[in-house]
């Protein structure tokens, strides 16, 4: 029986192995392609514009003869709301990571945890829809603005947004860290936040940056709420209450009437592009922290 039972496991052991392998080449082969099509159909637009004209423009016609299509306010928009919602959502989802992981009884940490995780769920057009006919009106009125459709309203929502999976992924990092660590500083006599403080969190350190970066992509890379709330003018935002243009939304209103071939269409491309450049560079940030803070956490053990 031990033997059948071992051979069995080690049969299952190397299934597992095979599939995990043949999911991870089809990623990457898809995501191969995608970088191919996306490379392939906004290099076309560097015949009609130079690249510096393309990514330091401040003019967004595409419409014009011959089009003008500077990116820079697209660029900045994006970059713009994606660090005010950063600045929103990523302090809040790190209270309510350490209050869930550290602080919540057991009975409100499992009330509070699937409440959570369903908050993610929830499609981001409801975001939007409510950015749109709920707090849009509100901010006209309260400050007195031409339109409540700007980048304060986008950037809250898109905070909003990114409090679920970060928060878990916070919460994950933090029950990570040894029981041993915590009892250690409590016997030394430090109190529950200074144990918190100075111990949990600079321990889960690389995983509570991941979860942020992660929470980063996603709001750079979010659309529907950006397309509904975020104003839509090209410029370059003075103000939280400036109406923006991010790449994600134009990208998103633009290509179903942008005839195929033109410049018009290709740089639409070359600003998927660049948004993936983006997601790439974090992710690959996201996954060298961690594999720092799993260097250092062998280095401790040993």
């Amino acid at each position: 029986m031990t033997n059948r039972s071992a051979h069995f496991g080690g049969f299952g052991d190397k299934l597992a192995a095979r599939a995990a392998l043949s999911i991870s080449t089809v990623c990457i082969l898809i995501m191969g392609f995608i970088l191919y099509f996306l490379v392939k159909e906004s290099l076309p637009v560097l015949r009609a514009v130079k690249i510096s004209e393309l990514l330091l423009g401040m003019d967004w016609y595409p419409q014009e003869d011959p089009p003008a299509l500077g990116m820079f306010p697209l660029i900045a928009a994006s970059m713009a709301v994606t660090l005010l919602s950063s600045l929103i959502g990523l302090p809040v989802s790190l209270a309510l990571g350490i209050f869930t992981a550290e602080i919540a009884p057991y009975g409100l940490r499992n009330l509070l945890k699937p409440l959570i995780e369903v908050l993610g769920f929830i499609p981001s057009i409801v975001f939007g829809f409510l950015g749109m006919a709920v707090a849009a009106p509100w901010l006209q009125v309260r400050f007195k603005l031409l339109t409540g459709l700007n980048m304060a309203n986008a950037a809250v929502f898109l905070g909003i947004l990114m409090i679920p999976i970060v928060s878990s992924l916070v919460d994950e990092a933090l029950v990570s860290v040894p029981r041993e660590l915590r009892d250690a500083s409590y016997a030394l006599g430090a109190t529950r936040w200074e144990t918190v403080r100075k111990v949990v969190v600079p321990s889960a350190l690389p995983g509570i940056l991941s979860a942020a970066i992660l929470g980063i992509m996603r709001a750079a890379g979010e659309t529907m709420i950006t397309l509904m709330v975020a104003g839509g003018a090209a410029i370059i935002p003075q103000s939280l209450f400036d109406p923006v243009r991010p790449l994600t939304s134009t990208i998103a209103a633009e290509m179903g009437e942008t005839p195929v071939g033109t410049a018009h269409y290709h740089a639409l491309f070359f600003a998927g592009l660049i948004l993936l450049s983006i997601t790439l560079a974090l992710n690959l940030l996201s996954a060298w922290i961690e594999t720092k803070g799993l260097d250092t956490r062998n280095a401790g053990n040993l």
